[in-house]
């Protein structure tokens, strides 16, 4: 490849900070990007793509256009007048004590706790006598704050843990195992772990999952073949054996013992809906593996056993799940016994205490009921309000469980529930400056294109005008079975306390209503989600909560291929679009690292003639036409990025710079040693909110803040 120019563009781009005025003016000098002639072939059709060069993540090319880029965006948002202030007051807000629910591990109580800024919670502990001291400090693995803690597994007996990290947000993981009294490490750790739990026999040794190492980047290079291994302790990695997945190709393959510790549990599955399951009797060595469930049409875990008797929880003919009961000696599903029927609500169940908790989802919002291990009922928990309640888990040895509630108005607070008489009480409230009862959340029910109805929660201060003139921040995601629940976000402090409407619409492709509703946003129904999308803001806007020029899409990942979508097929609707880390080159994001994994969301452009024309036809890269308007555009993504990579994004800012027509700038911001989200430190996380605020409130015409 030749080397790229990174030459600017003769032209200059003026914004202004409102229709009014000129004045603050922000004058844009886009990078001119490389076009090459590389062309794909589908199906007989040509299909250009000029800037597949990005996707060469290890190339000085990308590295340079990155950096360029970066110069743009970064000297933009550097002149918006009110972003420092918008920074600080993020600090404010966000610098208080966060701890979370304790858990019993052998002889002590483990609890993680941040002080307020703090990049990575820390893990502490007290003994018997209530003396505390620090265990972990994910803050002490990396300088910048980068590396941080992904999961944690204690042997059985409590002597041991194991603990993996993740350094600048990567999917690969490091595993480390250290002696929990002392804290000393046992041995070194195991390398290129990626998607993976830990699962203890005992203390002599664990189950992990991983990939082969792909040849070329890490961080892009396809992984299709996952494999579950066991490590004895003491042993180095290259004896660890494979236990599943060497003969039988699965592209994601989990695994966990059972509390008691006799059954290994193993899910394997391609896609990331519907998996297989199975099962091995860990009393007896030189057991086989046994099939419970041998195809990919449903998804199915163990969620606990007494003896030989299994709790698996299923949506095989129950869309919305159901609990079952078998023996582990006829596991297969034609003796399965319901023991928590399917009900029009979606169920989630936990268990802890020697007790059941089944988690309804009742329009997005939680209903709990509790149920001993013979099937009864023995009570609905009273819940603090109307929201999002988790936690009910813990050992059948715990006297006293634990659950957290929290809204878009209410800070995740831990409650202390006692099992035996249902009483809970306050364990641990967050001091946040911010009061609730200046706000309210209420939900709504609107039509989407197709006549279905669709919940949305709106939340705002009290006492605003409806005048369409709010400044509306519109979150969505519709995807993979993913429930957007009420949650609290200290960042949308900022918002709110600034007169700003948040409103999150539970779309289809989401799980809030099963897998009817699930599989209503897939494939060749995916349109139903941006319509669905669109339909919100069209309701935002016809009852004058906001209008087009102060509407804000937002959102990540799956919904950053949402607001993609929306914003090529309707870029008048809004005025600022927020692509986060997304999906948005749809004819090639199963070439890179798991993404053919995503084939029961999208299909892919391999499938048939059908399935190419139809994701051609939204795929926001192959949909930016030149001459057209476009919204304020702010891509975010990070370099370290191998869940979606951030070609995604690099090739769709480069054809929104290339063909948008208009004042509007239509920026990328791409963070460094970040990837998609998970571990991010607190640090990058204020930086990046800041300047996400900052860049919607500037173009929305805000001069200063209120």
């Amino acid at each position: 490849m030749k080397n790229v120019s990174l030459m600017l563009f003769c032209s200059v781009i003026v914004i202004s900070c409102n229709k009014e005025s000129s004045q603050n003016t922000i004058v844009l000098n886009y990078p001119e990007t490389k076009k090459v002639d590389t062309v794909g072939v589908y199906f007989d059709t040509k299909i250009n793509d000029p800037y597949r060069w990005l996707e060469d993540d290890m190339s000085e090319e990308t590295a340079a256009w990155v950096k360029a880029q970066n110069e743009v965006t970064f000297g933009y948002l550097d002149q918006i007048p009110f972003r420092k202030q918008i920074k600080e007051r993020l600090e404010k807000v966000w610098n208080y004590e966060r701890i979370s629910a304790p858990f019993k591990e052998g002889d002590f109580t483990y609890f993680f706790k941040n002080n307020g800024l703090q990049n990575q919670s820390v893990l502490y502990r007290k003994d018997a006598d209530g003396k505390e001291e620090v265990f972990l400090d994910p803050n002490t693995f990396s300088e910048d704050g980068t590396t941080s803690l992904s999961a944690l597994e204690f042997s059985k007996d409590g002597f041991i843990v194991a603990y993996s990290t993740s350094d600048a947000g990567s999917d690969w993981n490091k595993i480390h195992v250290i002696d929990a009294f002392t804290k000393e490490k046992l041995e070194e750790p195991i390398l290129d772990v990626k998607f993976s739990g830990i699962g203890w026999l005992k203390n002599e040794g664990f189950y992990y999952s991983s990939y082969d190492k792909p040849k070329g980047s890490e961080l892009s290079a396809k992984t299709d073949q996952h494999k579950l291994y066991y490590h004895k302790l003491g042993t180095p990695q290259s004896e660890d054996k494979v236990v599943f997945g060497l003969n039988e190709k699965r592209r994601y393959v989990g695994a966990g013992v059972t509390e008691d510790g006799n059954y290994l549990v193993i899910t394997a599955a391609n896609s990331t809906s519907g998996n297989e399951l199975y099962i091995k009797d860990l009393k007896a060595p030189n057991s086989k593996i046994i099939t419970v469930v041998n195809n990919f049409e449903s998804d199915n875990y163990v969620l606990d056993n007494e003896g030989s008797k299994l709790f698996i929880v299923t949506n095989l003919n129950a869309p919305n799940k159901k609990l079952v009961t078998v023996d582990f000696n006829n596991p297969s599903p034609e003796n399965w016994v319901d023991f928590i029927p399917e009900t029009e609500n979606v169920l989630s169940p936990s268990t802890g205490a020697g007790f059941i908790f089944a988690n309804y989802m009742k329009d997005a919002v939680s209903v709990v009921n509790q149920y001993d291990y013979t099937g009864k009922q023995i009570r609905n928990i009273q819940l603090p309000g109307v929201g999002s309640a988790g936690g009910f888990g813990g050992k059948k040895t715990d006297a006293d469980l634990y659950f957290s509630f929290t809204n878009y108005v209410t800070p995740n607070t831990i409650y202390a529930f006692n099992p035996t008489t249902g009483a809970s009480k306050e364990y641990q409230k967050p001091k946040v400056e911010f009061k609730p009862e200046d706000y309210e959340s209420k939900q709504v029910f609107y039509t989407s294109k197709d006549g279905t109805k669709v919940p949305m929660i709106i939340t705002h201060k009290k006492g605003i005008k409806l005048d369409g003139k709010n400044p509306t921040m519109l979150y969505g995601y519709g995807g993979f079975n993913v429930s957007l629940t009420p949650s609290f976000s200290t960042a949308n402090i900022i918002w709110l306390e600034n007169g700003g409407v948040y409103a999150v619409p539970n779309l289809r492709g989401g799980g809030e209503y099963g897998k009817k509703w699930h599989d209503a946003g897939t494939q060749l129904k995916k349109q139903n989600v941006f319509d669905d999308f669109i339909a919100a803001a069209e309701y935002l806007i016809s009852e004058k909560y906001t209008s087009s020029d102060y509407l804000a899409l937002r959102g990540g990942s799956n919904g950053g291929l949402l607001v993609g979508a929306v914003m090529t097929q309707r870029p008048d609707l809004m005025k600022v679009a927020l692509p986060a880390v997304g999906v948005l080159d749809m004819l090639r994001y199963h070439t890179f690292t798991a993404g053919a994994g995503w084939a029961y969301d999208y299909g892919t452009a391999n499938d048939s003639k059908e399935m190419f024309d139809y994701l051609k036809g939204y795929s926001p890269v192959h949909n930016v036409k030149k001459g057209t308007s476009y919204p304020a555009t702010l891509v975010t993504t990070g370099d370290h990025d191998d869940r979606v990579v951030p070609a995604h994004s690099f090739k769709f800012a480069a054809e929104l710079q290339e063909k948008h027509e208009g004042t509007n700038p239509v920026l990328i911001r791409i963070d460094v040693n970040a990837g998609h989200g998970a571990g991010k430190p607190i640090s990058k996380t204020i930086e990046e909110q800041a300047d996400i605020f900052a860049f919607t409130l500037f173009n929305m015409g805000v001069k200063k803040l209120k």
